[in-house]
């Protein structure tokens, strides 16, 4: 069981940035895939990040390519992201979810909500133009 906790959405203009933080609780011998969702006004949800929670295999979806990063503190205890260059298009509720790591964390169905078990409840990040 892996209990998780968003904050630092808000309200920024078009360009700014924002970072994002989950605090997570498991059992830090486990290997965990750690991810960031998010879902538009209009309802749609979509892998935005993912990293393994040593850290390693950072991955991303096109459209934050270049603009997000996504991290992890050395105690295993928090996830970050990191938004820079915002436009209106990243307007969304973002989630930060985990799953026991598997393969799938290594291969392209990261991207599939399913194949993370727990999720945290979400923040809100608007941004205007």
């Amino acid at each position: 069981q892996v209990q998780l906790m968003e904050s630092g959405g808000g309200a920024v203009q078009a360009g700014g940035s924002l970072r994002l933080s989950c605090a997570y609780s498991g059992d830090v011998s486990n290997k965990y895939c750690l991810g960031w969702f998010r879902q538009n006004p209009g309802g749609k949800r979509e892998a935005v990040a993912k990293i393994d929670s040593d850290g390693r295999g950072p991955a991303y979806t096109e459209s934050v390519k270049g603009r997000f990063t996504i991290s992890q503190d050395n105690a295993k205890t928090t996830l970050y992201l990191q938004m820079s260059n915002l436009t209106s298009e990243d307007t969304a509720m973002y989630y930060c979810a985990a799953n026991t790591e598997t393969s799938a964390c290594w291969s392209a169905a990261w991207v599939l909500s399913r194949e993370f078990s727990w999720w945290g409840q979400g923040t809100q990040v608007i941004v205007s133009s």
